[in-house]
């Protein structure tokens, strides 16, 4: 629930603000253990991470013995209550794992497609897509991995082919990018750091040096390590994953969490003396940035319209893409902010006899205004705004538009108006003037 609702249920509820960088610390004692019986761990978050098994199973003679080594070494610092997943891609693990937590007990999944099939189509992270594939009666991944992967695409745009890349288990790319040497950062200081504000600040000059250098050829990583270097001498390493490629704000965080937990359970005697980060898992997707393009406020515009769809509700938020149409108001289709675009009521592609030549108005009110004109020998003179008469410095037209005669709406005639006062499209129709359109 948002606080305010919880708070008007139930005055007196507490509430806790969660800190990652806490749990990070909290569970760094669970990354050693299975560090201890699997040398390569990738952290998603604190409290999740995926383990490459391939090795691993070789070594400890299948996957079984593999699971009971993890849990033992779990169990030792944190007690019973892990969840443990075994399946070939992270998608599939995740959902073992969430099905391990149900049932009690590790899930090792030996035929991965039955088991994707199997899972109910709302396991695909998204409630809104997961609403409108069992609208079309698909309720299953298995049945979202029959339908061809063009027409998903074409119906939902990214959000639908990376849903259908998890129900088909293509949910990782195997064959990522190389990223050459020189992509890795390091910082070393003659002063070691001692506190967590000045690694907070470091960090956050890494994030951004590393991805400044990604930047320039069009790739973020999905996975980074980390590499922390004592006083003394010792070197911890940590390898930290996301779903989405990095911005500088989420790599700075987790960078920041991993130096908290080191600092808090005394693996950085000393102070921190030098600090690495090298991206691995790069990827194009979604970092292509345009001319002028500025990524950081882009990341903080995303965070305030979540934050106006919390409080306004969802269809207080829309965005608008070009559509076809006659008139100016018919070219914009509405949609809700950060859901896939519907297809188009109006092909934009179709001819449209009796549309206006470019340019289009840039403000277009929802129903036409009275609009006080006067006319000299059949020619725009004047234009009434407010109190004041402007002259008609330009002007072109008129456009006939003929009325759908069926519905009883009269023919009309448009002119489009320039004054000192700016530009207007106006449509005069039976002898009366109205305002369609203003131009920027």
């Amino acid at each position: 629930m948002l606080r305010r609702a919880a708070e008007a249920v139930c005055p007196t509820i507490l509430t806790y603000v969660q800190d990652r960088g806490a749990e990070a610390g909290m569970f760094e004692p669970v990354v050693v253990a299975i560090e201890a019986v699997i040398p390569r761990v990738e952290m998603a978050h604190p409290g999740l991470v995926f383990v490459p098994v391939g090795g691993a199973v070789r070594y400890y003679g299948g996957e079984a013995p593999l699971v009971e080594q993890v849990v033992g070494a779990v169990e030792a610092v944190a007690g019973p209550g892990a969840a443990l997943g075994v399946a070939q891609g992270p998608f599939a693990a995740r959902q073992a794992a969430a099905l391990a937590e149900r049932d009690g007990g590790p899930c090792i999944v030996t035929d991965e497609r039955a088991f994707l099939a199997s899972l109910e189509v709302g396991t695909i992270g998204s409630d809104d897509l997961a609403s409108t594939f069992r609208w079309l009666g698909i309720t299953t991944l298995g049945e979202l991995a029959s339908l061809p992967r063009a027409a998903v695409a074409s119906r939902f745009g990214t959000l639908g082919l990376d849903a259908h890349r998890y129900a088909s288990g293509e949910d990782r790319d195997t064959h990522p990018r190389l990223v050459p040497e020189d992509h890795a950062v390091e910082e070393t200081f003659e002063e070691p750091l001692v506190n967590l504000e000045q690694a907070g600040f470091a960090a956050r000059n890494l994030a951004h040096r590393l991805l400044d250098g990604l930047r320039e050829e069009g790739m973020a990583p999905h996975r980074v390590e980390v590499e922390a270097e004592s006083v003394a001498g010792k070197v911890l390493k940590r390898v930290w994953r996301s779903a989405d490629p990095f911005d500088e704000p989420n790599l700075a965080e987790r960078i920041r969490w991993q130096l908290r937990a080191w600092v808090e359970s005394g693996g950085i005697a000393g102070g921190l003396r030098r600090l690495r980060v090298m991206p691995a898992d790069v990827s194009g997707e979604g970092r292509q940035l345009g001319l002028a393009e500025d990524p950081a406020s882009e990341a903080e515009a995303t965070r305030a319209l979540i934050r106006a769809q919390a409080l306004v509700g969802p269809d207080a938020v829309l965005q608008a893409r070009r559509q076809g149409g006659r008139d100016p108001l018919d070219q914009v289709q509405w949609f809700r902010w950060g859901e896939p675009a519907p297809v188009p009521s109006r092909d934009p592609a179709a001819p449209w006899p009796g549309r206006l030549p470019a340019p289009s108005p840039t403000l277009v009110p929802p129903r036409p205004r009275r609009l006080g004109v006067e006319w000299e020998e059949g020619l725009p003179a004047r234009v009434r705004l407010r109190a004041r008469w402007e002259p008609v410095l330009s002007w072109a037209g008129p456009w006939r538009r003929m009325g759908r005669w069926w519905e009883g709406e009269p023919s009309a005639d448009r002119y489009q108006l320039v004054t000192s006062a700016g530009a207007f499209l106006c449509e005069v129709r039976n002898g009366e003037a109205f305002l369609v359109g203003i131009y920027d």
